[in-house]
């Protein structure tokens, strides 16, 4: 099974992005082997949507669940439908953080954990009257 996770570098030694939308990098990761294929978020830079993007990126790079820091409504709807399986972490290494979800030690979330663009403007919800 690939477990995608929102990173901040390539490798699994670098700290996980607790954006998922607007995360720099994604690594595909196999927790039983731990091979890896890191990829840039081609959504990155969009202007919205980037939470949609991104799982449609991890839909089609064959994932089968998440890994990331939090989860806007639209990319949490979207995964959902996909059949991603998402859990949210505080931090840590990639390689920390796959090791704590093949050991069973990751809890499944059940939806979004912050508003609708929370990733462009320091987290505090554009669009929302703030």
């Amino acid at each position: 099974m690939k477990v995608a996770i929102s990173a901040t570098a390539k490798d699994l030694n670098c700290q996980i992005d607790p954006r998922f939308g607007r995360c720099q990098y994604f690594i595909l990761v196999d927790p039983e082997t731990m091979e890896f294929e890191a990829f840039e978020n081609e959504g990155l830079m969009a202007s919205g949507g980037a939470g949609v993007q991104a799982a449609q990126l991890i839909v089609q790079k064959g994932a089968k669940a998440l890994i990331t820091g939090n989860l806007g409504p639209n990319a949490a709807s979207a995964l959902s439908a996909s059949g991603i399986k998402v859990h949210l972490v505080s931090g840590g290494t990639v390689k920390e953080v796959t090791e704590a979800f093949k050991a069973g030690k990751l809890q499944e979330a059940s939806g979004a954990t912050v508003p609708p663009h929370f990733g462009m403007g320091g987290g505090r919800g554009m669009g929302r009257g703030r």
